[in-house]
């Protein structure tokens, strides 16, 4: 089953994009949560025009996307965590924790949009993901440090 979707969905794709999902997934959930609308041809005219008339706006929005990931790119952090004797960490460190620390540096991330491509659970260096836009991906990296 086609859909276009009409917000950002994780894992799925972006905004005006026509993915092909399973019919269970789109009807019982994508549809009547408002997160997708059938991909019919008249549905998809609105969405060309649509995107059409949003281009310069959507310009606008990458380009502080970038401005953003020039900030973030000479960003180094460091996280403190309470620490074994092994070197693991007591719980984790969450994309909260990252979001935090780039604010006490003056970047405003919200922490949805951080991910981390392996778990963070030991003491050493790691890289963060921010999704700002759907082709602006910055990296974080970030030293876990014992406190």
């Amino acid at each position: 089953m086609d859909v276009i979707l009409i917000k950002d969905i994780q894992g799925l794709g972006y905004k005006n994009d026509t993915v092909k999902v399973k019919p269970g997934y789109g009807r019982n959930y994508l549809i009547p949560q408002g997160l997708a609308i059938v991909a019919s041809s008249s549905n998809v005219k609105k969405i060309d025009e649509n995107i059409r008339q949003a281009a310069h706006k959507a310009e606008k929005i990458k380009k502080d996307a970038e401005a953003i990931a020039e900030k973030i790119s000479g960003v180094s952090l460091e996280i403190g965590a309470k620490v074994g004797e092994s070197g693991k960490i007591f719980g984790a460190i969450t994309t909260l924790q990252i979001a935090d620390a780039l604010k006490e540096k003056g970047i405003e991330v919200d922490r949805r949009q951080i991910s981390f491509p392996k778990d963070v659970k030991e003491v050493g260096d790691y890289v963060a993901v921010v999704d700002l836009h759907k082709e602006v991906h910055p990296e974080i990296n970030f030293k876990v440090v014992a406190e």
